[in-house]
């Protein structure tokens, strides 16, 4: 709500000078009677209707409130917006091999990386966003939505053991991978496509090797950017033994060169990511660099609101004087 005559407000300055009146000199006026010793009538309970005289001014300073709101104007709007969005379609290839589980990023590379791309989502409302995973072969977990409720519940879903548990081959088949998510944007209509790669390894599984699926997002307009994750030299990696959980250092393999390759043969750009802060920033600068564009117009139209005040107004100053010719009434 905004208020038109924003000056008369000020009108309200004046309760302060009323209240200081009302408790210093008020009792003045009062009717007095004069006894020869009040003694008898000092510790004389008082009635209910001397404890609510006060109401009387409470509905004075009520009414003048309201008064004064309804001459500042107070007006509603109902606006409206066009908006022209161009969207991005983005799909993430995700690396869910059990290396996955080693812990050099906290908790570790799979859960760190859920978290960031999490944001990432969250962060752009208007583009189409789909998640495909990768280990030894490649399947897509949630194809492209702007339901992106339903993206992230799938993207929590994710987990690295299920290559351990053998519902997919383990390995790192990064062609698979990239080949899977250009597969789900090759009928894009969109003016920009996007792959976001993230693996912790080297190609070593699948029949697409990870330059043919480059040059194939080459050829479809799709840009890809890489990710390579995990620390450079070994990694604290969880093995289950016998009754419990050993850690043991785990050699950090990931072939650098091939995803700077795919990156530069798509126009896209390859990032390290050795801990969560850097991960983190390297969603932030992709986000900066695939920004939807936006054109909003707004329209808005005025409507005078004061009619409420008036009536609450009016209201409280008929309840004054009911009071004061009615309970409160004085006989001289």
């Amino acid at each position: 709500m905004e208020f038109a005559n924003k000056e008369y407000l000020f009108l309200l300055l004046l309760i302060i000078p009323y209240l200081i009146w009302y408790v210093m000199y008020r009792k003045k006026s009062e009717p007095t009677m004069r006894m020869s010793d009040t003694f008898a009538f000092r510790y004389a309970p008082k009635s209910w209707k001397v404890r609510l005289m006060p109401v009387q001014m409470i509905l004075r300073l009520f009414t003048f409130t309201m008064l004064v709101l309804a001459l500042a104007r107070p007006q509603t709007s109902n606006s409206w917006k066009n908006r022209q969005t161009e969207g991005i379609d983005i799909m993430l290839a995700v690396d869910v091999s059990t290396s996955m589980l080693a812990e050099d990023l906290k908790p570790n590379r799979l859960e760190a990386a859920k978290m960031v791309a999490a944001e990432f989502i969250s962060g752009r409302p208007d583009d189409n966003i789909g998640l495909c995973i990768f280990a030894g072969e490649s399947f897509t977990q949630c194809p492209m939505t702007t339901d992106h409720s339903s993206l992230l519940n799938l993207l929590q879903n994710v987990r690295a053991d299920i290559a351990a548990k053998g519902l997919i081959s383990d390995g790192t088949a990064i062609g698979m991978g990239l080949a899977n998510a250009v597969g789900r944007l090759k009928s894009s209509k969109a003016k920009s496509k996007v792959v976001i790669l993230l693996t912790d390894g080297s190609n070593n599984m699948g029949d697409i090797s990870p330059m043919t699926a480059a040059e194939i997002a080459q050829s479809l307009g799709i840009r890809v950017y890489t990710i390579g994750v995990g620390t450079n030299k070994v990694a604290p990696y969880p093995m289950p033994v016998a009754g419990g959980i050993q850690y043991v250092n785990m050699p950090v393999e990931i072939d650098t060169k091939t995803l700077a390759e795919i990156a530069k043969t798509t126009h896209g750009d390859f990032y390290r990511a050795t801990n969560n802060e850097e991960l983190k920033n390297i969603y932030k600068e992709i986000d900066q660099l695939e920004k939807s564009k936006m054109s909003v117009k707004k329209f808005k139209k005025k409507y005078d609101a004061f009619q409420p005040f008036v009536f609450l107004a009016a209201i409280a100053l008929l309840l004054e004087i009911l009071f004061r010719i009615t309970i409160f009434r004085r006989i001289p």
